[in-house]
């Protein structure tokens, strides 16, 4: 890379000679000036006021102008001659925090490439004594016909040096903050910090200039003869003013977390409800248009929508067959452990003992279906099945006793 400057750093007594690279590069795409009619290229000529001549630019020098329109000239030869001890000098005069440099004051950036053999040594006692100290370095130095203020800091294994603003070169922000007064609520911040969280973080060497490829695009296309690149559709963001801000945030977040796969049938259920009240409150807010769901999202929620109640009512059958059956079973225990009993005195026939049973399923089978939901089917089999088996168990225990 070719040197813009030469000079010094000046560390205390140690003077490590370096060069002066740009750090930074333009890839805007640039445009010539022409004449609309016939395309004619327009040019700039130097002329002179007094007789109207073009001049050179060997012939161009400086000036000061007062006031009152009065021009003083001034040479390289009086620039040279003034006491500026920064002229060919990068003076080191603080090392601070990098932190209590404000960003505003950023300016160009530069790389700094040691000058020789003998300044590597220097140059490397400087980086590494930077490295060690995590601070950065404050300094001075004259460039282009003024001093200037510049931190210099590591980049790798290079002293960088970024050009800063002075402290009066700052503008204070008066007049520029909202002058109505907002109340922000927590939920709003809890939102704002969800999205935020969403998002996460970037690469940001993955970045690029998006409208600088579109106009490299257009220029190729109309250079191969083109009309060039037809204009892009109007997005939602560009439609409408957001009004419901709460429903901003939370359309953002979940089309955040859609576009890192993160989306979840109940983030769409609660934007769906979100955008129920805000269309009930005759609301709008423009937001990024989501991606259509996938299947398997969507099979999830209409299984826990529809199939909960099929399955519930399959074991609300289940459940009223097994319970009348059990409460049928347990009182006809009951009442032929009792009719067992009476039978030693009166020894009943069979008939007797199958009419006690039934009676005894009947009184039994009754409050038990009108406890259960169940149809009348299961009533009619679940007294069947009582009264034959208090039949059955009903006349060997007889026998025995």
């Amino acid at each position: 890379m070719r040197s813009i400057w030469n000079g010094a750093i000046s560390f205390g007594l140690v003077s490590i000679p370096i060069k002066l690279v740009n750090a930074t590069e333009s890839h805007s795409v640039s445009f010539r000036q022409i004449h609309a009619e016939d395309g004619g290229r327009i040019r700039y000529k130097k002329v002179c006021e007094l007789d109207g001549e073009e001049v050179t630019q060997a012939e161009i020098g400086k000036a000061y102008e007062d006031a009152d329109g009065t021009m003083i000239p001034i040479t390289d030869e009086d620039l040279a001659a003034l006491p500026l001890p920064t002229a060919k000098t990068i003076e080191i005069v603080a090392f601070v925090s990098a932190g209590e440099i404000d960003p505003l004051q950023m300016d160009a950036a530069y790389y700094l490439s040691a000058n020789g053999v003998p300044a590597a040594k220097p140059y490397t006692l400087l980086r590494e004594a930077l490295k060690r100290s995590d601070r950065v370095a404050v300094a001075k130095y004259a460039l282009r016909g003024r001093e200037r203020l510049g931190m210099l800091r590591v980049v790798d294994d290079v002293i960088a040096m970024h050009g800063l603003l002075w402290p009066d070169e700052i503008r204070a922000p008066e007049g520029v903050a909202p002058e109505t007064e907002v109340t922000v609520r927590e939920a709003e911040l809890d939102l704002a910090d969800a999205l935020m969280a969403t998002l996460g973080e970037v690469d940001i060497s993955s970045l690029h200039d998006d409208y600088r490829e579109a106009v490299e695009e257009m220029i190729a296309a109309k250079a191969e003869g083109g009309a060039g690149l037809a204009p892009p559709e109007p997005t939602a963001a560009g439609r409408g003013q957001v009004i419901d801000l709460m429903a901003a945030l939370e359309s953002s977040v979940r089309a955040a977390k859609q576009a890192r796969g993160e989306a979840g049938a109940e983030d769409e259920g609660a934007g769906a409800a979100e955008a129920g009240r805000a269309g009930e409150r005759g609301e709008a807010a423009e937001v990024t248009e989501l991606r259509p769901r996938k299947r398997a999202a969507t099979r999830s929620a209409a299984t826990r929508t529809s199939g909960a109640a099929p399955k519930e009512t399959g074991a609300k059958k289940s459940t009223a067959k097994t319970a009348a059956k059990k409460a049928a079973a347990a009182p006809a225990r009951k009442s032929t452990a009792k009719t067992a009993t009476r039978s030693t005195a009166k020894r009943p026939t069979k008939s007797t003992a199958k009419s006690t049973a039934k009676s005894t399923a009947k009184s039994t089978a009754k409050p038990t279906a009108k406890k259960q939901p169940a149809k009348e089917t299961a009533k009619k089999t679940a007294e069947k099945t009582a009264a034959k088996t208090a039949a059955k168990k009903a006349t060997p225990r007889r026998r025995t006793a």
